[in-house]
Formats: C-alpha cells, structure tokens, sequence
C-alpha cells in the first residue's frame, strides 16, 4: 500500500472500526465489569503505561469527560515520590525488572483498585512486573497490549511471562508486529497506530463503565471541563472523596 496521509487513515479507521464493532458485541464488557466492580467497592482504577503506552493512562485518568476515581503512576514516580535521582530515568528504565517494588511503594493503592495496564509489546520488566505485583496484591489486571506483536518477542521479565499471559483481561490494540503499519522504503516502516488505537479503546472503556452505571440510575462520577464554568468546582468535589488515592500531577 503507498505510504499516503489516505493509506494511514485507512489503516487506522479499519483497525477502530473492528474495535467498535467488538464494543458493540461485548467484547469489552468483561474489562468493564471489573473497572465498575472496582468503583463499586470504593476503588479506582490504577492506569499504567511506559514510553508511548503511557499516553494510554493519561487517556484513563484526570482528562475532561474521564472518570474521576482514576490514578494514573508512571516510572518517573521513583523520583519524584521516591528517593532514586533523576539520573536514573533513563530510556532503559522501563526494561528493569528491579524498578517494581520501589515504583509501587509510591503509588497509592487499596483493596478494591483494579489495574488497567498497556504495552504494546508487554514483555518489559517493569510491565510484566507489575502486573505480576497487582495479581499477587489480589488485583484484577486488564491488559491492552498488540498480540501479534507481543508473540513474535521474547519476554524481558525473570519470569519469562508477557502482559498478556498475566491479565485476567486482554485486549488487542491492533497493532502490527513493529507497530508502523506502511512501509516507506525497504524494510522502512512508518504509521505507528499502536497510540491511536489505545486512545480510542481507553475512550471505549471509559464510555463503557459511565453508561453502565448510568443505566442502573446512578450519575458516573466524570470530569467536566476546567475551561468551563463551574468545571473546577464540580471536578473538586468529586476529587475529594478520593483525597490521598488519586494524584494529578503537572
């Protein structure tokens, strides 16, 4: 396929379309019970993602028409709630087993939080690494991690486990193997579509659990706009009632 602004929508319309269309039939729905399960009994979802993946948990937590009991915690938490120095944070981070056990002592986490983790290869140490953490902390995990493209690589983590053999929920990002989707010279690819995909499953998850809890006759504890009256006002509120279990960093 020639490598065109029209060959990359196409690529990533076709891969939204499945997803919806999954949506549509249910496959989400496992992953949305257990993120209302977890609202339920006073939880909040704990969004997790390296490198480019991270754009995922900022897609899940603290974003106008978002939910509000969401937390997101990144790599950079050793440092800034830690007691590592910034040198430590370099683009090699994410494949260190070690980082899991400092990174989760920063992160504010109770009972009934379930955890809400992408990867597109998930086969990092400190992906694979907290996953297993959640799941032996008694937390249900949903991955979004690409499956083609996590099978064709070999895990990172001791354990020899990927994301995907961890979670109690996968969900397939569509990505390729390599993530670009057109190929713009010889064995030169471009079209990463691994961020697009992920933004819109977050979107899917998050309109998910609103609607669920919507339909039994309760309002879903969302964020309004801070750019609109009232925004911060009615953001505030709900914030408080999960002060100390959610950060909202710059």
């Amino acid at each position: 396929m020639t490598a065109t602004a029209s060959a990359l929508l196409h690529e990533a319309t076709a891969r939204l379309d499945r997803l919806a269309a999954g949506a549509e039939a249910g496959a989400l729905d496992p992953a949305i019970a257990h993120m209302v399960d977890a609202l339920d009994r006073g939880g909040v979802i704990q969004a997790f993602g390296t490198g480019h993946s991270e754009a995922f948990a900022m897609e899940i937590a603290g974003r106008a028409g978002g939910l509000i009991p969401t937390n997101r915690f990144a790599l950079r938490d050793i440092v800034l709630h830690g007691d590592r120095a910034v040198d430590v944070l370099t683009g090699s981070l994410e494949r260190e087993p070690w980082v899991v056990d400092e990174l989760m002592a920063t992160v504010p986490v109770g009972e009934a939080d379930v955890f809400l983790i992408a990867s597109n290869s998930g086969v990092n140490g400190s992906i694979v690494g907290t996953a297993l953490w959640a799941q032996q902390h008694g937390h249900a995990v949903i991955a979004v991690t690409s499956l083609e493209h996590t099978t064709r690589v070999q895990p990172k983590h001791p354990s020899g486990k990927r994301l995907s053999e961890i979670a109690d929920v996968v969900i397939d990002n569509l990505a390729p193997y390599g993530d670009a989707t057109l190929e713009v010279a010889d064995g030169i690819a471009a079209g990463a579509i691994s961020s697009i995909t992920a933004a819109f499953i977050a979107q899917l998850l998050t309109l998910g659990v609103a609607r669920t809890i919507s339909d039994r006759g309760d309002t879903p504890p969302m964020y309004i706009s801070a750019n609109i009256p009232g925004g911060d006002e009615h953001n505030s509120v709900l914030e408080d009632r999960y002060a100390g279990r959610i950060r909202r960093g710059a």
